[in-house]
Parts: structure tokens; sequence; C-alpha cells
């Protein structure tokens, strides 16, 4: 027997159905019918959700993997997802969660206080809810996040924000921080490879800009010949700037070839870096290459003086020259972002867990090593 919890977004329809109101899909499910997200379904003439409590896998990662540059650089975040998607993305890279139809995937079952306990014994600043989209899990991740605020660990969602207005505002009143994958900036993009719709999408990130306290940073695949053409590198780039501003930290990440994709080759290094100057040519003034190794377009420079204020050697903090304000040394210029006076030093490492083995999580905190000047 499936464990379920009670959900508040959905309404009854006059012809016996009832329809799902989280996202845009509006699924309209007749009794023991479930979503396309799999985990969303009908039971007893209301919509539960079947996933809550029950995760893929817990994994302790640097922040900077989300990717958020610009929010407790240097941290560990604890990270689990569960499984199923509102997407239908062809080119998904966590393909063998979101898409699982199989609920015993899920090995992991934690209450939300466990996760916060976990988080605060590893020593994590924050927990992220990843690898699928927490939109289909929200009523657990927000259960999640307020267990962690309880012991002052942050919350963020690592999201596509395909998501509707009501339970989007509930959902990220839990949130400090939040990735949105911006997957393409055409609506052909997102209907033929994602079934989706991209104004939606921007609908979120202008909602989460101006509406919210959350601190916002976007991330761009770039697929070769499906999104990564100059033309619309340009108008997305400049939508963002006009829209959301130009401190808004900007990643474009390379593909590879996964799920129902494997015939596209690779993202190369050029094509990267080329979206990178079309955005900054467009006012953005924090943007940067990912899924390659590339120091000099990973860190973040001040936009004022030129200083390399983040250095970066993968997901590894290199260089810190920001004053305990998150002040630029040598010019004083203020940096976007939330920061602590001094950088974490998790480094590149993962470290899965297992959180039905209380045990082992205690006293396992591990450090890095310092940093270099």
């Amino acid at each position: 027997m499936i464990d379920t919890v009670q959900t508040l977004y959905w309404h009854a329809l006059d012809d016996g159905r009832v329809q799902c109101d989280v996202c845009p899909r509006f699924c309209r499910l007749a009794e023991g019918q479930r979503g396309l997200c799999f985990v969303r379904a009908r039971i007893n003439n209301g919509i539960v959700l079947t996933t809550y409590d029950r995760s893929s896998g817990f994994c302790i990662d640097p922040i900077e993997k989300k990717p958020l540059n610009h929010f407790l650089p240097g941290t560990p975040v604890l990270s689990f997802g569960t499984a199923g998607c509102n997407l239908t993305c062809k080119f998904c890279q966590n393909w063998t969660i979101s898409k699982s139809r199989d609920i015993e995937t899920l090995a992991d079952r934690a209450s939300p206080e466990r996760i916060a306990a976990a988080a605060a014994e590893w020593g994590c600043r924050s927990v992220a809810f990843t690898y699928n989209d927490p939109v289909v899990f929200m009523e657990y991740a927000m259960d999640v996040a307020d267990a962690c605020h309880a012991l002052g660990i942050k919350a963020v969602a690592v999201t596509a924000g395909y998501m509707c207005p009501e339970p989007r505002a509930a959902f990220y009143r839990h949130m400090d921080a939040a990735n949105v994958d911006l997957k393409g900036f055409s609506e052909r993009f997102y209907r033929t490879l994602t079934t989706a719709r991209l104004g939606a999408v921007l609908e979120t990130l202008a909602y989460l800009k101006h509406e919210t306290p959350i601190w916002l940073e976007i991330t761009t695949l770039l697929i070769p010949g499906e999104n990564d053409s100059p033309r619309e590198i340009e108008a997305e780039s400049r939508w963002i700037a006009e829209t959301l501003g130009p401190d808004v930290p900007l990643h474009f990440t390379a593909f590879h070839p996964d799920h129902k994709l494997r015939d596209k080759p690779p993202t190369s290094h050029q094509s990267l870096a080329r979206a990178r100057e079309i955005a900054q040519a467009n006012g953005l003034r924090y943007v940067y290459v990912g899924n390659v190794e590339d120091a000099g377009r990973g860190a973040t420079y001040c936009p004022c003086c030129g200083e390399r204020v983040m250095g970066r050697r993968g997901y590894t903090l290199t260089r810190w020259a920001l004053t305990p304000e998150g002040r630029c040394r040598a010019c004083g210029t203020s940096i976007p972002g939330v920061f602590t006076e001094s950088p974490g030093c998790w480094g590149n490492r993962a470290q899965p867990i297992r959180l039905r083995d209380e045990a082992a999580a205690k006293g396992a905190q591990r450090t890095a090593g310092p940093l270099n000047p």
C-alpha cells in the first residue's frame, strides 16, 4: 500500500473528473489515474501526493553544482529528489529519476525533521530539492524547508519553473534561493522538446525576481542545433537584462547526449564561450559556463574594476576577494548575492548518504583545505 498525502491545488470538473492545478498541464483525472508527472494521483475523489517522505537518494554536494555561484559560496548542500516530473524533456540528464515509473526506486525514507537534522549534522548551510522538479512534490519540499528553517538552514529549489500562480506563491514562501532551468528561448523548443510552454516559465522568473526576496540564478543547457543559435541567445539574454536586470547570474552549461537525444553531439566549448560573450554584450554582468573545465569563464569578476572576486576550479573556490559585507576588495563595489563573512571550503566532493542509518551521519562532517589567495 502506497502512503499518500492530500494536496490542495485541484478542483472538481462537471464531467466527474478532477483537475490538478499545480502546473499548466492541468491534468484531468478519473478515479485511480495519475497525472503526467506520475506522482500526483486521484484517489477517493481528490488528488494526493504518492511520494511524500520517499527519496531516490541523498547526497551532499557543493552549492556551486546546483548551480548557484552567488549563494553561500563554497558551502555543502544536502541534495535530494523523489521521482517524476511535469516536463517531458527529451534531453533529460536525470531521466532515470525524473522519468521513473517504479515507486520502489525511492529507496530512502526520511521525515522533514530527519532531513533537517542530517543537514545540521553534516554542517550543510542549505538543503536543495533537485534531481527531479520539486514542483511535483511541493508539499514534501515545503515541509522539509520549514523543518530546515527551524534549525537555521536555507532551502533551495532547482526547478524548471513550470508552475501555476497560486501554488507558485505558496511554494516559494518557503524557499530562500532558486535556480530556474530556462531550457531555451522559443515556444518551438519548449513545445517539441519538453511539451511545455515558454511563457509560463518566463512568468515564474519575473515573479521570483520582482515579487519575492528569493536569490535567483538561471541555467540554460545549450543543445547543438536546438537552442544555441546566436539569435536565440541574443533574445534570451536581452530579455533577462531588460526584465530581470543585469545582476541575475546566468549559467550556460554543456549538453551531453542522453535519454531520447543521443543523436546530438556534445556542446562545444566554443559555443559556450560565444553564448557568454553575447550575454555579456547585452549587459549581463555575471555569466558563467558549466559542465566544462574553464576557470576563466567560471570565475566571478567585479563589474566595476574587473577584479576576480571569486575564483573557481570546477566547483572548488580558489580565490575570495570579497569583504565581509560582500564588496570587491579592490574598489568596494557591492557584488549581489547571499554571502557570509568567509566562504565555505567543501570543494568538488559529492558525498552520498543514507538517512535511514542515523549513526552513519553523526560526527561525519568533512572539511577541505584552505583557499588559495
